[in-house]
């Protein structure tokens, strides 16, 4: 499994590479996160020996025991599922960067349990681009003025944007949600609010990453590619 995974790893950052080059950007500006959701902590353990440092996670329960096992690694985690309130006090224990806060209540209690342990949590700001009801997000047009409310909470910050855009065999039909979301990204820089940073872009995933790195994404969330199928 662990030649398999470094294969699987090696190939995935050629392609990257590629994509960048293609577009004129460098590659070590995009980070891989490779999503290991219904995958073991062993195979996490394979795909860090093959050079991966950062790890995306869907579920609390499910990342809580493989964020325990693996605390000795150097490994950045991402939470990049839909959190509920609940569960906030976990998330900020383990992740290095939460990518789905979409509403002023999950922020606020993002900043009351981050004071609780004395630490500033970074977030980014999920917008539902496409406006599909089963995916959660903010609409386009709400997504500065949440980030404007989110910007008043002391330990709180926005790094960036994320979107999952609707899935299309071709990724080309993707790419228009993917400059949507840098042009959102853009416009926000532009605005300058206080305590916010527009430096990261979460979008494209394993069938469509390559078109996601054209349009500036700094954050690939992949798991098929590297782990296989989901178990």
């Amino acid at each position: 499994m662990t030649a398999s995974i470094q294969a699987r790893v090696e190939d995935v950052r050629e392609r990257i590479r590629r994509a960048a080059e293609a577009g004129g950007r460098r590659a070590s500006a995009i980070r891989l996160i490779a999503v290991s959701k219904t995958f073991p902590a062993q195979v996490i353990l394979a795909a860090a020996a093959a050079g991966v440092t950062d790890i995306g996670e869907n579920y609390i329960q499910e990342a809580r025991e493989k964020h325990e096992l693996l605390k000795q690694l150097p490994l950045r985690w991402h939470f990049i599922g839909r959190l509920q309130t609940n569960k906030v006090r976990y998330a900020v224990r383990m992740f290095d960067l939460i990518h789905t806060v979409d509403s002023c209540r999950l922020a606020g209690e993002i900043d009351r349990c981050a004071r609780l342990l004395d630490r500033v949590q970074p977030v980014l700001v999920q917008v539902n681009i496409a406006g599909e009801a089963t995916k959660s997000g903010v609409a386009p047009e709400k997504a500065l003025p949440l980030v404007q409310e989110i910007a008043t909470l002391e330990y709180v910050r926005v790094k960036g944007l994320m979107t999952m855009p609707p899935y299309f065999n071709d990724p080309e039909r993707v790419r228009p949600f993917f400059a949507e979301l840098r042009r959102l990204g853009d416009r926000i820089r532009e605005s300058a609010v206080p305590n916010v940073r527009m430096d990261e872009l979460s979008m494209g995933m394993t069938g469509d990453f390559e078109a996601a790195i054209a349009e500036g994404a700094t954050l690939l969330r992949i798991g098929t590619d590297i782990f296989g199928e989901r178990r």
